[in-house]
């Protein structure tokens, strides 16, 4: 276990409902780590979509961040914790096994070096593509940061509304080199498109992602929660609760036949191999060195050799101006 405390969850993932309208809204409410949601957080949130999937008093589900940004992804400075610990109290963590009688397996062997721990993210519970499964109306509203694990949700969402300054991406492109929902970003963006996001690493915006069809509206800041607003209302007047889950249910089937599942295996097992990466010289592997030294310098010092329109952080991209 990290010796660091971590956030109630329950403080920093909020939920409520209003049962006259049938909307739900789940916030992610920790804007100082720009809304890093922890493992525990990750669980909380896959709870809280199997109760709106069941409630009847729910037909639409927004999810949105406090603050300035949606979310940046993981808390990684929490996993790092974990994994200098050993890569077994990552997992008992992920899963939940505190004081249950269970050996990890060998860190040599396949499931050991990554492959047990790649495979939970496939997994709804983990909170990773647990909005793939949603049954009812899901829009995301994102804005600033959209990063990482937040990617995952937009990508998994049925809408999308972004103000114009949100930036879509994800870090683990630069520094790891692949991601669990690939499959769905390539058919959400477009291959072209996509690659182009993988093999630079770069993060693209709201406009650009308005254009490859992942975003429904692009509107300023000031504008985006009275659109996000607009949209659910009207979501909310359509066809009765029994009828939208019929209406998943066939998207749903259609994903399955274009391989969503299968595509979350596959990142799996692309996670599972990353100790087989060979670094070139000029590039940052998030080994336990760099985690002990000093994730953020080390991920500031990589992104600056990038362009400034390729950079990560809004700070780094505003050196271009």
């Amino acid at each position: 276990m990290t010796e660091k405390p971590q956030p109630d969850p329950e403080e920093v993932l909020l939920y409520n409902k209003d049962p006259s309208t049938k909307i739900a809204t789940i916030t992610f409410n920790r804007p100082g780590h720009l809304n890093a949601p922890t493992i525990a957080m990750r669980l909380r949130y896959a709870h809280l979509l199997d109760l709106a999937n069941v409630d009847d008093d729910v037909k639409v589900l927004v999810v949105r961040g406090e603050g300035d940004d949606f979310g940046s992804g993981a808390d990684l400075p929490e996993l790092a914790d974990l994994m200098a610990e050993s890569p077994e109290a990552a997992l008992r963590e992920e899963l939940g096994l505190h004081g249950e009688d269970v050996s990890y397996p060998p860190r040599k062997t396949y499931r050991g070096s990554g492959a047990t721990l790649g495979y939970w993210y496939a997994d709804p519970r983990s909170g990773c593509r647990t909005l793939q499964d949603f049954k009812k109306i899901s829009i995301v509203e994102a804005k600033g940061y959209c990063y990482g694990w937040h990617f995952y949700q937009a990508a998994d969402a049925d809408l999308v509304i972004a103000s114009e300054d949100t930036l879509f991406g994800h870090p683990a492109f630069r520094y790891v080199g692949w991601g669990p929902r690939m499959w769905v970003w390539a058919m959400m963006m477009g291959l072209r498109k996509f690659q182009e996001m993988v093999f630079t690493g770069r993060p693209f915006t709201a406009s650009e992602m308005y254009d490859c069809n992942f975003v429904n509206s692009v509107v300023p800041r000031d504008e985006l929660e009275g659109e996000v607003a607009k949209y659910a209302k009207a979501c909310s007047l359509s066809r009765p609760v029994d009828a939208v889950v019929m209406q998943k249910t066939f998207f749903q089937m259609m994903k399955q036949y274009q391989g969503e599942y299968m595509g979350s295996i596959m990142s799996a097992m692309l996670e599972s191999m990353g100790g087989a990466v060979k670094p070139d010289r000029q590039d940052l592997m998030l080994g336990r060195e760099v985690y002990e030294s000093g994730l953020g310098q080390a991920v500031k010092v990589n992104d600056d050799q990038f362009p400034p329109e390729f950079r990560l952080s809004k700070s780094g991209r505003r050196k271009a101006q």
